[in-house]
């Protein structure tokens, strides 16, 4: 990475990940002695790139003052909203205030229930997005069949299932591209289910990086005992490396 790069992360956390009325949103279910959410910002704080972290969470939240990053020097908050886009973009005008140079400045949007990133996996994306200049997503091949199916819940034919990947998290763009776009697509209506679909819909390049298939993202609490064992294996490799 050229050393003028400057890399923020953004965590959109706010109510669109919050469970059933009454019970704890799934950021801040328990994971390893800690919650979801803390284990995602810490990993994401031990590249020595990020210069600072930015989670957008509901004006509702009640936990987020409870967890160990609330003091943390480079950890910020904003105020999310329902949509990951809306909650991104005010991310976004938080970092722009911070960047002095926000042509050089890229942010890496990263999903609040995925805590088994992996730090060689974000390192190879920062790598290769900012040698290319064009922005990138963890994905991985997609392995099963695919079927398209007609009006009538028949299949009308079969997909080439080479040709597709599942995108995973986190996507790094160009700040000022990357808030361009989702400001555009937000004008014009226009559906984005993350930030490449936004960047895609502006003509922008979005590379992909091959992604570890232990990246899973936290659905539910039956989750939570696969992801507590990932943690820990990563934990234990590292401590032999």
């Amino acid at each position: 990475m050229e050393k003028n790069h400057r890399i923020w992360a953004v965590v959109p956390a706010a109510a669109s990940q919050a469970g059933p009325p009454g019970e704890k949103p799934k950021q801040y279910l328990p994971l390893a002695g800690k919650t979801v959410l803390e284990t995602t910002l810490e990993r994401l704080l031990q590249l020595d790139q990020i210069e600072g972290v930015v989670v957008a969470i509901a004006a509702s939240d009640i936990h987020w003052q409870k967890t160990s990053l609330v003091n943390h020097p480079r950890v910020y908050i904003c105020l999310g909203a329902g949509e990951r886009r809306d909650s991104v973009l005010n991310a976004l005008k938080l970092v722009d205030n911070y960047s002095e140079n926000n042509q050089q400045t890229w942010v890496l949007v990263h999903e609040a229930l995925r805590p088994c990133v992996s730090l060689e996996k974000m390192e190879a994306l920062i790598s290769l997005c900012t040698l290319e200049g064009a922005g990138g997503i963890l994905a991985v091949p997609h392995k099963e069949s695919i079927k398209r199916v007609n009006s009538r819940g028949e299949i009308a034919c079969s997909e080439d299932a080479s040709k597709f990947w599942m995108a995973r998290s986190p996507q790094l763009f160009n700040l000022n591209k990357l808030r361009a776009a989702l400001e555009f697509c937000k004008d014009k209506g226009y559906s984005t289910i993350d930030e490449a679909a936004a960047i895609e819909k502006v003509g922008g390049r979005v590379k992909i990086v091959s992604d570890r298939r232990d990246n899973i993202r936290i659905t539910s609490e039956d989750d939570l005992p696969l992801a507590e064992f990932i943690v820990q294996q990563q934990a234990e490799l590292s401590e032999l490396e």
